[in-house]
């Protein structure tokens, strides 16, 4: 189907100062058009060496930083067949070690992605053997019993760990570069939202019958909006829209509050439109101008008022305060960034089924003055299979394909993805994960994602 141009998106020329994001366009890498194997996303041969080959190299996210916020609080979280306790430290520091007592291989902390507060150390509940919080033995009960002493290594194996961007980050690789190189571009990019500000209002995990890259795939491109979100073409510009790869991690940005022009131009501002015109403190009752213009109108609103709404916007461009900069950190984070809210995916392989995977949805808010601080309650942890939640319409829409798309993909009628210039994320993705295979960020000096 042939579309029609209105009016080609304006996009701001330069940052918000000289820190702020950054907005030049890259150059569109030359990655080929060869055909992605299917058995990438079925192959459970596959998905071993994806864990050996890539998963145990990389950095990973594990929780918000104030899910831990005191010394001796503490987290689980999961990828794979693994289990990582995260712990804050007495100087405030977070450090990671794998979740197992090193006597019989009971996990000191049962239960995954629940914060828990102030222990002063962990009592494994098998037999008794303790730890600091450090990881380091502070008892081990009838030791002399022991013939060959204590385990030489002094504690619990710790694994690598950092911050960034109100997050708590680890790996597994025992080389792995530092936190920042891993990132590349990604401080430089985000921070001006700060992150720290922003206020968790949603925790969910649910598990899907398709394969993880599935689902990363499916919010790395625009190209399924007119086929899955309809409704989202009175609401954004599919096709209007940069795309920038950087060593590892992409991004695009697609510009909100407008109209795709794969649709007719209506006699009135569309009802998602006017959501938008709500949510910046507008009234489009009261506004006289093109719905061409709408998007332009917000970011001068959001620019003027943007300070006694009590949020602050200084270190935004203008298409920062109605656009969507949306990012993925690689491997598994996908993140729509917005000036007043995250909305953050985070996709885990299931730890022996290729077909299967954990979705994990968080939502954080920028609280303005009208935040409703009275009956605020910081979302817990929940986990759902599919079908007992919603997490909205949109992503509801994407639940409910992928599973198809996994079947599909188990078929012998289908040999692999066949992708366009607007999947040109997808393509940069599976690169890079092949060039972990191929071992190109083995040597622990690589410096990644400049």
């Amino acid at each position: 189907m042939k579309v029609r141009r209105q009016q080609k998106i304006k996009r701001t020329s330069r940052p918000a100062g000289p820190h702020g994001t950054p907005i030049k366009a890259e150059p569109k890498p030359k990655l080929g058009s060869d055909l992605i194997p299917a058995e990438r996303y079925t192959s459970a041969d596959y998905a071993r060496r994806e864990w050996e080959g890539m998963w145990k190299k990389v950095w990973l996210l594990g929780c918000r930083e104030d899910d831990i916020p005191e010394p001796g609080d503490h987290m689980v979280t999961e990828i794979g067949g693994e289990s990582i306790l995260l712990v804050r430290q007495q100087d405030k520091s977070v450090r990671a070690f794998y979740n197992v007592c090193l006597h019989r291989g009971n996990q000191l902390v049962h239960g995954a992605h629940k914060p828990l507060e102030g222990a002063s150390d962990f009592r494994c509940r098998y037999h008794n053997w303790r730890y600091k919080l450090d990881g380091t033995f502070s008892d081990i009960p009838d030791l002399e019993t022991f013939p060959q002493g204590a385990p030489p290594c002094g504690g619990l194996n710790e694994v690598a760990c950092d911050t960034w961007g109100s997050f708590v980050w680890f790996s597994l690789n025992p080389d792995v570069e530092p936190l920042r190189d891993y990132l590349g571009v990604i401080p430089k990019h985000l921070d001006p939202y700060h992150f720290e500000r922003m206020t968790p209002t949603r925790w969910v995990t649910v598990e899907w019958d398709c394969n993880w890259k599935a689902s990363v795939d499916a919010f790395n491109e625009s190209y399924h909006v007119q086929g899955i979100h309809p409704q989202l073409l009175y609401y954004l510009d599919d096709l209007d829209i940069q795309i920038d790869c950087y060593e590892r991690h992409n991004r695009y940005l697609i510009a909100f509050g407008v109209l795709s022009p794969r649709v007719v131009s209506p006699s009135e501002i569309p009802p998602p439109i006017k959501v938008v015109m709500r949510g910046a403190g507008m009234d489009p009752a009261s506004y006289e101008g093109s719905v061409y213009d709408v998007r332009e109108a917000v970011q001068a609103h959001k620019r003027k008022h943007g300070a006694e709404q009590g949020k602050d916007y200084s270190e935004l461009n203008d298409d920062q305060l109605t656009d969507d900069y949306h990012y993925m950190i690689f491997p598994n984070i996908t993140m729509n960034v917005h000036a007043d809210d995250l909305m953050m995916f985070r996709q885990r392989p299931h730890p022996t089924d290729p077909n299967k995977m954990f979705f994990d949805y968080w939502m954080f808010e920028l609280p303005g003055e009208d935040f409703d601080w009275e009956n605020y309650e910081r979302p817990t942890h929940r986990q759902f299979k599919y079908g007992e939640t919603s997490l909205g319409l949109v992503i509801d829409q994407d639940a409910y394909n992928l599973p198809f798309v996994q079947r599909g993909m188990n078929s012998e009628g289908y040999p692999g993805l066949w992708l366009g210039e607007q999947e040109l994320r997808i393509r940069h993705f599976h690169k890079t994960i092949e060039d972990y295979l191929a071992g190109k960020y083995d040597n622990p000096s690589s410096k990644g994602g400049k």
